[in-house]
């Protein structure tokens, strides 16, 4: 059975059952789900949205914290007419491990938390009334999930995660979950691959079906024109006098593919896509060859009682917030977000920097120290990461090129965040990793990694593998904050300086200092607002001091939660905007810098 995960739309073919709503829903705290059949149905329960994490909902401290499995459970309505087609559920994402059962019997398993996933249903579904769905979930962590981290046990025999990575552990069905009706034979997937010739473009498709029948391609303009036309699973059309998709100015064709027997329709698909190319030269990134220079943030999904739950609204105010501070570029931080992101993206022109789930690959818990000074217990000298780890992230890397592929926004891949890559025993992941980026893109997008202070040139083992090098870069928080920030200056000066010699694009991909909304001194002093703007000049200085430096994306665009401790007041809060969106001073900075740097800064 194919595994028919293209982003779900309707069609004159295809039928969409959407099943988001109030799903019933019980912690299972003593281990009996499983025994106990909740597979069945559930027979305590409350009731609780989906999309969204479960945690914020709850009052008492044991509910947003727990650690283990939790079970959902909903019905949904089968009409007949559906009857005679393939029938799927597709979950946009569900964190972090699920098991599928549908009116009893288990249809899936799914590892990871960030990715689309479906299960068939054609044996099992009954027409014309309800059909039991349930879910279960696991948010456990280990050394072998990414991202990474570890369970323990408390004293009154609760388990706790301890993530190894700087943002809070948000659980449950976070994305949309469709019911999708498609014809026996259909469109599976497609790619593409595009070469700018002059004034045209030749677009270079395949796709892929589940039958022999001719494929039909149909290319139309925002005027709804056709400007082009294809057959066959694999060929190339031309588009002449092409309008091509750039920075801050999306053009958007319309791409449909049609199964047909004959005349008759069998199937049809249709998204919309943007005509580019991206490439590296030099200590330059190219985009339909002519030099970018990248403004924006390091974002995450967070929001205010949804936690990781796709939220459509903040995504609106996101994106106005970014277009009305001079950004046009965000990186993924820290895992593939949902698919209306990307989507909103190609629409308005942002370039995406796409990252994996590989996020805490340090044993510890408080990496943002850890990243800074580095510790003796090397996170791949461990067995477990070669033989377990890596294989599930080389899928991760195959599925989420494989989702993403298509999309216009989509201009890099970073692989990996703030891994140690001091160590020898890293090589050898990381070379696998990066091989297999390159294998899978038909695009051959540059990748890139995003490097932890500790790092430094000469100490990385790794950054030689990166099209272009990612700095995450702390100096004046971190390390030589408040008053040191002068010798900050200087140390940071003289690491970029080596980092020029590599003769590669170097994106600064992390930099930014806490600072509690409000707060205000004079002279400045670390948290204030003050302080946070004096920060961003002094790293804004040494940026614009390096020709090779080809973007800066601050850490956060937003405050976010983090797992409660005495370095984060609930929360980090980096971000230039409050958790509810609304600006910091230096927000206001940002805007007067990004209006005023050209699109081909440095060039």
């Amino acid at each position: 059975m194919a595994n028919k995960l293209l982003y779900p739309r309707f069609s004159p073919t295809r039928r969409i059952i959407n099943m988001d709503g109030m799903w019933r829903f019980s912690f299972d705290y003593d281990n009996q789900g499983d025994a106990a059949n909740w597979k069945d149905g559930l027979k305590d329960y409350v009731l609780i949205p989906v999309p969204a994490s479960f945690n914020d909902f709850f009052t008492d401290k044991e509910s947003r914290e727990y650690t283990g499995d939790v079970w959902y459970e909903t019905d949904v309505f089968v009409p007949k007419e559906l009857s005679g087609n393939d029938l799927d559920i597709r979950f946009g994402s569900a964190t972090h491990d699920a098991t599928v059962y549908v009116n009893g019997v288990e249809v899936a398993f799914h590892k990871g938390g960030f990715l689309p996933f479906n299960a068939n249903i054609n044996d099992l579904v009954k027409y014309d009334t309800f059909n039991k769905v349930v879910v279960k979930l696991n948010n456990e962590l280990s050394l072998e999930s990414i991202p990474c981290g570890s369970v323990i046990s408390l004293s009154n025999g609760r388990k706790m995660a301890k993530p190894y990575f700087d943002f809070y552990n948000y659980s449950g069905i976070h994305r949309s979950v469709n019911l999708v009706s498609t014809p026996k034979e259909s469109i599976v997937d497609y790619t593409l691959n595009y070469i700018l010739d002059g004034n045209d473009a030749r677009v270079e498709y395949s796709v892929e079906t589940t039958g022999e029948n001719q494929v039909y391609i149909t290319m139309y303009d925002e005027d709804n024109q056709v400007v082009a036309e294809g057959q066959g699973k694999e060929n190339v059309i031309v588009i002449n006098n092409v309008k091509l998709w750039n920075v801050l100015d999306a053009y958007l064709y319309k791409f449909k593919i049609q199964i047909k027997d004959n005349d008759k329709l069998i199937d049809e698909y249709q998204e919309e896509i943007g005509i580019r190319t991206v490439e590296v030269k030099g200590t330059r990134l190219y985009i339909n060859n002519k030099p970018v220079y990248l403004k924006g943030y390091g974002k995450h999904e967070d929001s205010e009682l949804l936690g990781r739950g796709h939220n459509p609204h903040m995504l609106k105010r996101d994106f106005e917030l970014m277009k009305w501070n001079g950004a046009n570029s965000f990186r993924t931080s820290h895992y593939p977000y949902a698919e209306e992101v990307y989507q909103m993206a190609d629409r308005e022109g942002f370039v995406v920097i796409d990252e994996t789930p590989a996020v805490g690959m340090w044993i510890s818990i408080n990496n943002f120290f850890t990243a800074s000074k580095g510790v003796s217990d090397k996170y791949f000298d461990n067995p477990i990461v070669h033989e377990r780890t890596k294989p599930y992230h080389m899928q991760v890397i195959r599925d989420y090129i494989n989702r993403d592929k298509n999309h216009a926004c989509v201009c890099i891949w970073s692989l990996l965040n703030e891994p140690d890559s001091t160590s020898e025993s890293a090589v050898s992941y990381f070379e696998d990793i990066f091989k297999l980026a390159h294998e899978v893109d038909v695009q051959k997008r540059p990748r890139t990694f995003a490097n932890v202070m500790v790092a430094k040139p000469g100490i990385c083992k790794c950054s030689h593998l990166c099209d272009i090098i990612s700095l995450n870069r702390y100096f004046g928080w971190y390390v030589n904050g408040g008053y040191e920030m002068v010798d900050g200056k200087k140390a940071f000066m003289e690491e970029m300086a080596d980092w020029a010699k590599m003769g590669k694009p170097i994106l600064m991909t992390e930099y930014g200092a806490d600072t509690y909304a409000g707060e205000h001194k004079l002279p400045s002093v670390m948290w204030s607002e003050d302080y946070q703007m004096e920060y961003l000049e002094m790293q804004h200085e040494v940026f614009d001091s390096f020709d090779s430096v080809i973007g800066e994306q601050v850490w956060n665009f937003a405050d976010f939660q983090t797992t409660e401790g005495i370095m984060r007041v609930n929360g980090n809060k980096k971000g230039i905007f409050t958790r509810n969106r609304q600006p910091k001073a230096a927000a206001y900075l940002l805007k007067q810098r990004w209006e005023s740097l050209p699109l081909d800064y440095k060039n």
